[in-house]
């Protein structure tokens, strides 16, 4: 079974409980992007949609649809894959002037619909691979259209987004009822942005959206993409040869974690102290290494807004050039704690002003980088800054 008929079969469990719960949404005053109310803004960031097609993607029980065909006018495709949802929808909103209820896959559907003035999707377009989705999506809509996604950012487990456009496990959660696992992709904002881009959009704003409630670490990303004029012709790139390239370098990452009781530095196996950081892995983006490594060496958890690059540091140890990428941490879950299997711990904190001996170089090299006034002495690496 497909990522994606595995999604239509919890979403249409989804809606025959909710239809058994006898539940349905109000038609909402405003346009909501998140599951709180008032939080971001609303549906003026579609542009005046008076007399416009719109299309609602995975419009659930239609509640949406509804609100901008009776407020701004607009002319709305509701379109849902799930059966049950779509039941759900048409049981109470049949017949609204303006709303036309679809029950099908969406990128079906545009094949053969006349391209659209705008579309949305709220929470919906994680379940479908946006390889599949986004190409649709842009021979949907006509030349600078709007196209509006409300997207998981992160979850209520406080994990954050993937940075590889692969699809995770997502639990469906109603109350009363046990929870439905999907799989959906959450991207980080960069990915989604590449991803767009590579697919005709121009991506124009990235919105994290957080609920009033500081206990809630709930995330949603809202984007903002309008669709390009026009496409232009890709230029093609290819390997010189099947064979990888000789290894001849090392790349990784150190974090400066400061807290009120000083910086963060734990002490490794071999007996020097350090910051939290280690080696980049294939495909990684440097921030994801960042966050990555601080929770597999300390389970303290960061967010990518949360991680400043300083720069690069390049040295060399024998024929190896090192390269090494360091980082601030602004923000943080959790307390530092010595972590199974990790080669660094006895994690504590440091004041700046009685840092002790024996520092790891790369993690020496980062901090004088940083506060070029620290008394450390190391050998020299060339420091590139990032602007």
């Amino acid at each position: 079974m497909s990522v994606e008929d595995f999604n239509a079969e919890a979403w249409t469990v989804y809606g025959q409980r909710q239809l058994n719960h006898g539940y349905m949404p109000p038609v909402p005053e405003r346009l909501e992007w998140t599951p709180w109310e008032g939080v971001g803004p609303g549906a003026e960031i579609l542009g005046d949609v008076t007399g416009k097609r719109v299309l609602d993607i995975g419009s659930g029980p239609g509640h949406h649809a509804v609100h901008l065909a009776r407020t701004h006018d607009a002319r709305v495709t509701a379109i849902e894959l799930s059966l049950t949802q779509h039941r759900r929808a048409i049981s109470t909103h049949a017949g609204t002037p303006g709303v036309h209820f679809v029950h099908g896959d969406v990128i079906d559907h545009l094949r053969t619909a006349q391209p659209f003035d705008a579309a949305y999707a709220i929470g919906s377009l994680a379940f479908t691979d946006p390889h599949r989705s986004l190409p649709a999506l842009r021979d949907g809509l006509r030349p600078g259209a709007p196209l509006i996604l409300s997207l998981l950012h992160t979850d209520l487990h406080g994990h954050g987004p993937s940075t590889t456009v692969e699809p995770r496990e997502q639990l469906l959660r109603l109350r009363d009822d046990p929870p439905l696992p999907t799989r959906m992709w959450v991207l980080a904002p960069r990915l989604w942005e590449d991803l767009l881009t590579e697919h005709g959009f121009r991506v124009e704003a990235i919105d994290l959206l957080r609920p009033s409630d500081e206990d809630n670490p709930v995330v949603q990303q809202l984007i903002r993409a309008r669709r390009l004029p026009h496409r232009p012709a890709r230029i093609s790139s290819r390997p010189r040869t099947t064979r990888p390239p000789a290894p001849h370098a090392a790349i990784g990452v150190g974090a400066i974690v400061l807290s009120d009781q000083g910086v963060l530095l734990g002490r490794h196996r071999h007996g020097t102290l350090e910051l939290p950081g280690g080696t980049v892995e294939a495909g990684e983006s440097l921030e994801a290494t960042v966050i990555r490594e601080l929770a597999e060496e300390t389970g303290l958890i960061a967010r990518p807004d949360d991680v400043t690059l300083l720069g690069t540091l390049v040295d060399h140890v024998g024929d190896v050039v090192r390269v090494t990428v360091g980082a601030t941490v602004s923000a943080w879950q959790g307390r530092p704690v010595t972590q199974p299997d990790e080669s660094v711990g006895d994690w504590a904190w440091y004041p700046l002003d009685q840092l002790p001996d024996g520092l790891f170089v790369c993690s020496a090299q980062i901090l004088t980088a940083w506060r070029p006034d620290l008394p450390i002495d190391h050998t020299p690496a060339h420091f590139t800054p990032y602007a």
